[in-house]
């Protein structure tokens, strides 16, 4: 058998690789310096780093940014109010998500057409902040941990994508599964849920992350609750106080401690940060399958079954 003849690269195949590869280690550089910076930022100590300097390795090493961060009871509560938030939320979120879809994907389902209708009017309008109040109020959401969680169970979004999906996967695997006995519960639990592994990921970091990073509810919807803050809305706060405050009490303050408004406010974004990037690893090989799911081609196909009516 003749081995197949490799083409020889020529000095511009040669060129154009070299200046592609320099380009990514160009844009590597810019989106992970920023953050790298800040991690060894805030292993210095606060009044060292105001003077600049610090490219690679800390100056003065320190862990007290850390300590005093941990040490104010306020952000141990916080990170403890978003961890559940984040966990309860984004279970939720997965959970109704695929329930409702899974329900939606039947051909048979009466007034299917009708609930396409609206999922669809529902994306494209939207009652504003004011009506939204309004209906925590009435529901008594407000001031209460359910205001993070109950308002984002169901994502009309990731039900189009998901109800795409379950269409996608062969009807002849739930009807072998009837003609052994299985019920619907069954066949949702033992032979759909496996299948849609990659679909649970996808949704599961992308509600994850909103949940981790939003402060907007804390602001808006929780004003008489401070046990209930989120660390976004503690690291959006000491941002406004420091740029509000300045006083000389607050500078022999500081000096003393040898830290700084924004040396904690690096490690609390280091904190912040780090449990997204530990999770992404794992869901990785899901996510990257997920992230093509029948996205377009359930949002087309949905909006063509509502306005057929």
């Amino acid at each position: 058998m003749e081995k197949k003849k490799q083409r020889k690269r020529s000095k511009g195949d040669i060129g154009f690789d070299i200046f592609v590869a320099i380009v990514m280690i160009i844009m590597v550089l810019i989106c992970i310096y920023p953050f790298y910076l800040a991690v060894i930022m805030s292993f210095n100590e606060g009044l060292d780093a105001q003077r600049g300097g610090i490219y690679l390795l800390p100056r003065i090493f320190t862990l007290e940014n850390y300590a005093k961060l941990f040490r104010d009871g306020q952000w141990g509560q916080a990170f403890a109010v978003t961890l559940a938030r984040t966990v309860l939320g984004t279970f939720m979120t997965v959970f109704f998500t695929l329930i409702v879809s899974y329900g939606l994907s039947f051909q048979e389902l009466v007034f299917r057409k009708v609930y396409y209708s609206i999922f669809i009017f529902a994306m494209y309008f939207s009652g504003g902040v004011i009506p939204y109040y309004i209906l925590l109020r009435t529901l008594h959401l407000l001031n209460t941990f359910w205001v993070y969680v109950v308002p984002g169970c169901l994502s009309l979004f990731y039900l189009i994508v998901a109800v795409s999906f379950f269409q996608d996967i062969p009807k002849e695997l739930r009807e072998s599964a009837r003609l052994d006995g299985a019920g619907e519960f069954t066949i949702f639990r033992k032979i759909i849920l496996p299948i849609c592994k990659p679909l649970m990921a996808t949704i599961s970091i992308f509600t994850a992350v909103g949940h981790w990073n939003s402060w907007y509810e804390s602001a808006f919807f929780i004003p008489n609750n401070k046990g209930l803050r989120t660390v976004g809305y503690l690291m959006i706060s000491v941002i406004n106080s420091s740029r509000a405050s300045g006083n000389a009490a607050d500078a022999a303050m500081q000096a003393a401690a040898k830290t700084t408004t924004l040396s904690i406010q690096l490690a609390a974004m280091v904190v912040a940060v780090v449990p997204i990037l530990c999770i992404y690893p794992f869901f990785q090989r899901y996510f990257v399958t997920g992230m093509t799911v029948g996205a377009v081609k359930g949002a087309q196909g949905l909006t063509s079954k509502a306005l057929g009516l």
